[in-house]
């Protein structure tokens, strides 16, 4: 417990220092900088994060204790003549690791068709980059779920007040594997004006025809025809955030000799941006497993710090409890660079 009040401390000390140095900062360096690397040809973009996990109870609960490397990406991307697009971004926390390898082209304002590799566009907690996330780690549907790359085509486009994602997939990740079937997804989503806010309301689906495709980090295989389907809310207005997605997804395991496994996970966040640079959450995440016995409730509370343009502070107090199994709780910190 010692420890992780330590920590706790130079967390906010380390955050107050930069708090302090914010009217500092060198601006004309920044704007330099972008004006160098943010072109619509070529945007090239960095993300380089350190964290810090504490479990309570000395276990390998969120990485157990100690320090790790979060994401560390380089993302170049742009748009050429005539409104062809491109992107190519790269993983370097192990091994240099492509992530993003994209290609396409911009037919009108509202539609879009893009090749490559690239998020599926399922789940909304997936979608923003790992620099941008409410809480340090993405909601548990993401990563039980889905893969969190496909290789394929995705029609895109916000016509009005609409917003629509479709895709095909092999729907293996980026193993490159075909079994000469495929993963079609679907996103569709609403935008309803609100006076100093906004209220997105939408729906999310994908049948995935692949056979013995891995079910995210579930650990179970699907025999084939796997399908997804969910909504989502998402409402802001004033201070006040909130955020909401339900998924479920049934398929026949390979583990379970054949027999349907329903998972079923949701979340909820509320918050309030408390200052320009200051946001405090809390998020309730459930999973659930229908055959094997796995059920369990995560809540997280978080505080998210804006140091300054390019260098922020995150700060998640996580508990888990466990239907069939042992409760977990601990603490984690991240610091981040992105440009």
């Amino acid at each position: 417990m010692t420890q992780l009040l330590r920590f706790s401390l130079l967390m906010f000390i380390v955050a107050g220092l930069f708090a302090a140095d914010l009217q500092a900062q060198t601006t004309p360096k920044y704007d330099e900088m972008r004006s160098l690397l943010k072109r619509d040809f070529m945007s090239i973009s960095f993300l380089h994060q350190s964290e810090f996990n504490f479990s309570l109870d000395d276990d390998n609960y969120n990485g157990g204790r100690g320090f790790d490397l979060g994401a560390q990406r380089l993302d170049v991307r742009g748009q050429l003549d005539s409104q062809f697009l491109y992107r190519f971004q790269l993983e370097f926390r192990n091994s240099p690791t492509i992530l993003d390898a994209q290609l396409g082209y911009r037919v009108s304002p509202d539609f879009h068709v893009m090749f490559g590799a690239f998020k599926p566009f399922v789940s909304i907690d997936l979608d923003p980059n790992p620099g941008a996330t409410d809480f340090i780690n993405r909601a548990r549907l993401v990563g039980t779920m889905m893969n969190s790359r496909e290789i394929g085509i995705t029609a895109l486009g916000s016509p009005g007040n609409w917003n629509y994602r479709f895709g095909v997939y092999n729907g293996t990740g980026l193993t490159r594997d075909n079994d000469n079937r495929f993963m079609y997804t679907g996103r569709l989503a609403y935008h309803v004006p609100v006076e100093d806010g906004r209220l997105n309301v939408g729906v999310s689906g994908f049948l995935n025809q692949t056979e013995n495709a891995r079910v995210g980090r579930s650990g179970l295989t699907s025999e084939g025809d796997r399908y997804l389907y969910g909504g989502f809310v998402q409402f802001d207005r004033g201070m006040f955030i909130s955020s909401f997605e339900l998924l479920q997804t049934r398929f026949d395991a390979v583990e379970l000799s054949g027999d349907e496994e329903t998972i079923t996970s949701f979340f909820i966040t509320l918050g309030l941006q408390v200052t320009d640079n200051t946001q405090l959450l809390v998020r309730w995440d459930y999973l659930d497993y229908d055959l094997t016995d796995r059920q369990s409730d995560l809540f997280i509370l978080g505080w998210n710090y804006q140091a300054t343009r390019t260098f922020s502070f995150q700060v998640n107090a996580s508990a888990e409890f466990n239907e069939f199994g042992d409760n977990f709780s601990g603490i984690s910190g991240l610091m981040q660079f992105q440009f």
